[in-house]
């Protein structure tokens, strides 16, 4: 796809991972709608910084655990650009306990709400207003440890498993008009409540290239599967080899 006068919603657009992809669509020129919840001092930055590369860039607050909030967001999107081209279900929340036996109802349903329900409101309400001439590009921001069946953050693994699988799925089910891949993130940022050091440790214990990743490395991919026009159900991993 050419990214040059196209319109992007990028969920949690507006903070570390889901920024740095926002900002390297506008440096593409394409026009971005940026979804923030509670971030709107940065979601007003980054809307700033957007629109000094000359694109239009537009800010959207939604609570993505309430459905009606979700399906708002692609609403005003065309309603503020007339099409949407793109998707970037970017949006989630790692929690940091979260095991088998301490995980309750009101987290399985926070986490499963916005890491899972909330791309799949979004992606259908993506591909509904796509006209049937025009190609449309999803992409999904998966997590490269859930291949491996440990059970620390249980129910966090669940619910990003199974974008993984919509993910394949939608694939097939959008094909030949949208396109849907997934990106999936190993060593990038550090854990809430954790810095730059435990990154770079973790790094040289466990990454075969013994250094971490970054956001703008995820926006660089992310726009590669955004160009390719023979690439669908692709999931790259940006682990640097960790989970091989």
């Amino acid at each position: 796809m050419e990214l040059k006068g196209k319109t992007a919603v990028i969920t949690g657009g507006a903070i570390r991972i889901g920024r740095a992809i926002t900002l390297a669509l506008a440096e593409s020129e394409c026009n971005v709608f940026i979804h923030y919840n509670r971030s709107a001092a940065p979601a007003l930055e980054t809307q700033q910084a957007a629109q000094a590369l000359g694109v239009r860039a537009e800010i959207f607050s939604a609570d993505l655990q309430e459905a009606t909030a979700v399906q708002a967001i692609m609403r005003a999107a065309t309603a503020t650009f007339g099409q949407v081209d793109i998707l970037i279900n970017n949006a989630a929340i790692f929690p940091e306990e979260d095991s088998f036996t301490g995980t309750d109802l009101a987290l399985w349903d926070e986490l499963f709400a916005i890491n899972l329900r909330a791309p799949f409101l979004l992606a259908q309400a993506f591909a509904a207003q796509l006209p049937p001439d025009r190609p449309g590009c999803i992409v999904n921001v998966l997590d490269a440890r859930v291949q491996r069946p440990y059970a620390d953050h249980f129910v966090y693994r669940l619910s990003k498993g199974g974008l993984w699988q919509m993910t394949e799925m939608l694939a097939h089910e959008l094909a030949p008009r949208i396109t849907v891949d997934g990106v999936a993130l190993g060593a990038i940022l550090p854990p809430p409540g954790k810095g730059q050091d435990y990154l770079d440790n973790l790094a040289q214990e466990r990454i075969p290239l013994q250094r971490p990743g970054s956001p703008e490395v995820v926006a660089q991919n992310v726009l590669h599967l955004l160009r390719q026009d023979f690439l669908t159900g692709v999931i790259l991993p940006l682990d640097g080899g960790e989970f091989l």
